[in-house]
Parts: structure tokens; C-alpha cells; sequence
């Protein structure tokens, strides 16, 4: 079972839209028991809150629900647990590295960087443009579930 963990600043806009797109992809490729997808946050200050309301839009404009779902932190635990942890940008990966110090099996990656780009995904909360974040996931996602599924 190949684990992935989903992680951006405060896991209610970028991390559980790539959580629900990487399960709806798993679940439309039949994978669904070949993978375990969650998110998390890098910080502390949306601890409990519920998926931010602009970013559950976004999915459900593509048919995608995210119920239930509330914000969680990363822990340094996490990375034995996972054995992919995918960060949205540059940020989330230098405060990741506050969380976990090394990585040292090379699990941690950012998101665009297995659809062959190096950019970041830009954080909707602050360009409060959930489409074009919704796209550059779920981009990211196809891409890396091609990579696994071909292994």
C-alpha cells in the first residue's frame, strides 16, 4: 500500500483539494486499496477547523466532497507513516523541515515537481484563485499517480 500525505500552511484549501482529487483519481483507477491518502498542516492555527468554504466549492464544482474533513498538523511520526509526503510550495517545504529535520528515504517532494514543473502551487487563501489551484493539483495528482500506477 503505497501512503501519501498531502501537506500545505494550514490544511484547509490546498492539501485536503489534493487529498479528495488523489482519492477520486485512486477510486476512478480501481486503486482505491492500493493507496492511503490524507492531509496536514504545517502550522497550528486552523487546528479543527472544517475544509474553508471557497476550496470545498471548488470541488464540488468537479463533482468532489470533503465532509468530515479537519484540519490536522503534521508530526515527525508522520514521515515513518507515509511514504510519500508532498508539499504544495517552497514555504510548506522549508516549515516541514522545522517538523521533520531530514529525509533522509527522500519522501518528501513537492507536488508540481512530478508533472515535471518546478513551481509552487500559489496559496488560494491569499490569490483566492481556487480554480487555478484546483487545476495545478489535480494536475500534480494525475502525474503522480501515473508514476506509481506504472511501477
Amino acid at each position: 500500500m503505497v501512503k501519501i500525505l498531502f501537506v500545505c500552511h494550514g490544511n484547509i484549501c490546498r492539501s485536503p483539494m489534493a487529498e479528495f482529487i488523489m482519492k477520486d483519481l485512486v477510486r476512478q483507477a480501481g486503486r482505491e486499496e492500493d493507496y492511503f491518502i490524507a492531509s496536514a498542516a504545517t502550522s497550528t492555527e486552523e487546528l479543527g477547523n472544517p475544509v474553508y468554504p471557497p476550496a470545498a466549492r471548488e470541488l464540488a464544482a468537479h463533482g468532489l466532497g470533503c465532509k468530515g474533513k479537519r484540519a490536522v498538523r503534521v508530526t515527525a511520526g508522520d514521515y515513518d507513516r507515509y511514504d510519500l509526503l508532498v508539499v504544495m510550495d517552497s514555504y510548506n517545504l522549508r516549515n516541514l523541515g522545522r517538523i521533520i529535520p531530514s529525509d533522509p528515504e527522500g519522501k518528501i517532494h513537492r507536488l508540481l515537481e512530478f508533472a515535471g514543473r518546478s513551481e509552487d502551487v500559489d496559496d488560494p487563501w491569499y490569490t483566492r484563485d481556487f480554480e487555478t489551484a484546483y487545476n495545478e493539483i489535480s494536475e500534480g495528482c494525475k502525474a503522480l499517480l501515473a508514476r506509481y500506477i506504472s511501477e
